[in-house]
């Protein structure tokens, strides 16, 4: 009998013991499962989470690019160096023998001209105001009305000029007429020409000079229109300083 009851406990603990470690496991797998679906639901939202700040940041880049694309370009002026410029200071240019005297810069010097594209000059008074720090050069050359009549003189300093029409803008001409009974003309030539600014002076009767300031550079109207203007200063007083002798 006692074996009987011993053997029914046995096997009903048996059976209650293998039923709780069955239910321990199944409750273990259930928690692993569990946690796999928690850690799965949180690495979505993290891809989700990824995904749409990539989603902003595309849209943010595509938004710049297009926009960029449409507005409208400005293309930058060239640049050119910053030239420093000397005081204005004038000395007085009186050589014996010479028909003029005139007032030019100190920071020019006077050279005699012995060349006229390679033949000797027709006469001892042609000379050059030459400014080394601005590579410019102002060509004086004086010729005798008699040995030529004053029509072809100034027919011919209008010529001079207007070869340069080919790439010339516009030349425009002013009158010359000063106290110094000294008459003539002025030329301001507009675009990238060789010589910019010209003039001729006259007495009408003997004496006729011609000159033209050129630079020792490829012609550049923008680039060269800081030295012109400081330049043609000088030429200016040089014409208001003139007297013939």
């Amino acid at each position: 009998m006692w074996k009987r009851k011993f053997l029914s406990r046995f096997f009903i603990g048996q059976y209650l013991r293998r039923d709780s470690a069955s239910l321990i496991s199944a409750n273990r797998k259930n928690a692993v499962n569990n946690s796999a679906i928690t850690i799965l639901s949180s690495q979505f939202t993290t891809d989700r989470s990824y995904s749409l700040q990539f989603v902003r940041i595309f849209i943010l880049v595509a938004v710049c690019f297009f926009s960029s694309c449409n507005s409208p370009y400005t293309p930058k002026p060239p640049g050119y160096f910053a030239i420093s410029f000397p005081e204005k200071k004038y000395q007085v240019f009186n050589q014996a023998g010479y028909p003029y005297t005139f007032e030019y810069p100190v920071y020019g010097r006077v050279v005699k001209d012995t060349t006229f594209f390679g033949d000797p000059t027709e006469n001892p008074w042609w000379i050059n105001i030459d400014f080394p720090q601005f590579s410019g050069r102002i060509y004086l050359s004086y010729k005798v009305i008699g040995d030529y009549t004053l029509e072809k003189l100034i027919n011919d300093a209008f010529n001079l000029t207007n070869k340069h029409s080919v790439k010339a803008s516009y030349i425009d001409d002013s009158v010359i007429s000063t106290q110094n009974n000294v008459h003539g003309m002025f030329f301001k030539v507009e675009g990238d020409v060789a010589t910019a600014n010209q003039f001729f002076l006259t007495d009408s009767t003997k004496n006729f000079l011609r000159g033209a300031l050129y630079f020792d550079a490829t012609p550049n109207q923008d680039s060269l229109r800081p030295v012109n203007d400081f330049l043609v200063q000088d030429m200016k007083h040089l014409i208001n300083t003139f007297r013939w002798k």
